[in-house]
């Protein structure tokens, strides 16, 4: 049964980022094409389309070689932590990995195929960069991952 449920692990783990990729790229596809003039698309949030060469709030601009090695090293270290400790992995934390590395794979793609990636979310309300779904999935999985590991440490002690 062990076995049979590591295959259930690896097949919903496979499962959800193809799902999490295939929306990701199509919504950033579209929301670049309709993005292209500013509107605003929620109180507060305009869709606002930018090329973005660099990494999180613009550092390493044009160090296009250096981001996809660090994206391909992330996606190879978080692979092999899933496969090294997939028998104790709950669902969730399948799909917490699941989205850091659909974020981390879909801003590598649009890196490799455009040379840049494609933002679009503005915050009006906050001087805050330019944003697109991939940066949301990868900060919403490392935030919840801070948090497991901030409470495991904290039931320790």
């Amino acid at each position: 049964m062990k076995k049979q449920n590591n295959i259930s692990k690896i097949i919903y783990f496979v499962m959800s980022v193809s799902v999490l990729m295939g929306f990701n790229l199509y919504t950033s596809a579209y929301l670049s094409a309709i993005s292209q003039d500013p509107i605003f698309f929620l109180p507060g949030v305009k869709l606002n389309y930018m090329e973005n060469t660099g990494a999180a709030f613009s550092i390493l601009q044009n160090y296009k070689i250096l981001l996809i090695i660090f994206a391909i090293l992330a996606i190879i270290g978080i692979l092999y932590y899933l496969i090294k400790n997939i028998k104790e992995l709950s669902m969730m934390t399948i799909l917490v990995i699941s989205l850091f590395i659909s974020g981390v794979g879909c801003n590598l793609y649009e890196r490799i195929e455009f040379g840049y990636v494609r933002d679009y979310f503005e915050l009006t309300f906050i001087n805050f960069p330019v944003f697109n779904i991939s940066d949301i999935f990868i900060n919403i999985s490392v935030v919840v991952i801070m948090f497991v590991l901030f409470r495991k440490n904290y039931a320790k002690k």
